[in-house]
């Protein structure tokens, strides 16, 4: 366990030193998270929705705000991958699963942290309705930080299968492409879930994808009670376990038929 904290503290630094992405990322979700609040009261103008306009506009700032932790990926491992150079990586006395888990966590984390605060303390000091509204309650808040904490690792472990995949193909665009219009679309980012035809949510929500942010953030406007609490985080360890047990087996599988080539 002390590698692999070694290994998270290291990535954490390297992730440090790129600012200006940071800068620029922040940028970016503050003016598309605008948008799309703008584009909510236009059609709460129009047909207004049983969700209150202020809690779709929370929805829409946590969202952008933790956005760099559904779209980031380990960079070096693909290169790896691609080049061979992973081979290196086979000699560490690490399992190699549990060593790019620990990277791609560190990675996720650190910048969704770096982002969202800056992000969250501008959206609320935007009138109500246009941004963010207080927890519904200090237990909603509470749970709400656990309920993102599993959904880290939850999409951490969908990160690991992508790259499992990528050791087959070679080509990591394909899946990578897959795996985030599915995360987009189904994790509430592009249109909140609580949108959706209850019908559809049935389904939707038990969905790993709907365990990413959209169980917190349901959690933080109170449209989840605590008392449903105990049912959400138990979807979301049960979704962390089995994927994390898949990716395993497919990296475990992986490495018995690696072939690596070059000189």
């Amino acid at each position: 366990m002390k590698a692999y904290l070694s290994v998270f503290r290291m990535r954490w630094r390297m992730e440090l030193q790129y600012r200006g992405a940071v800068v620029g990322g922040i940028i970016c979700q503050v003016f598309f998270g605008l948008i799309l609040v703008a584009l909510y009261r236009a059609l709460y103008q129009s047909k207004p929705q049983t969700m209150p306009m202020e809690s779709v506009a929370t929805y829409v700032w946590l969202q952008q705000a933790f956005f760099r932790m559904l779209l980031a990926s380990d960079a070096d491992l693909l290169d790896k991958i691609r080049t061979g150079a992973i081979a290196y990586d086979l000699c560490r006395p690490l399992q190699l699963y549990g060593y790019y888990y620990a990277r791609i966590l560190a990675q996720k984390l650190l910048g969704s942290l770096l982002r969202a605060a800056p992000m969250l303390a501008f959206a609320s000091l935007l009138p109500a309705g246009w941004g963010l509204h207080l927890p519904a309650s200090p237990a909603g808040l509470a749970l709400a930080l656990v309920g993102l904490a599993l959904g880290l690792l939850c999409v951490c472990a969908l990160e690991n299968i992508t790259m499992g995949f990528t050791m087959r193909t070679l080509d990591s665009r394909g899946v990578q492409a897959m795996l985030n219009l599915m995360m987009m679309t189904l994790s509430g980012n592009i249109l909140p879930l609580t949108l959706f035809p209850d019908s559809w949510q049935r389904v939707i929500t038990l969905l790993p994808y709907a365990q990413l942010l959209d169980a917190p953030i349901r959690l933080y406007t109170g449209q989840w009670l605590p008392a449903d609490a105990p049912r959400i985080l138990m979807t979301q360890l049960l979704w962390t376990a089995a994927l994390v047990f898949l990716g395993l087996m497919l990296w475990k599988r992986n490495q018995q038929r690696l072939v690596i080539q070059g000189g």
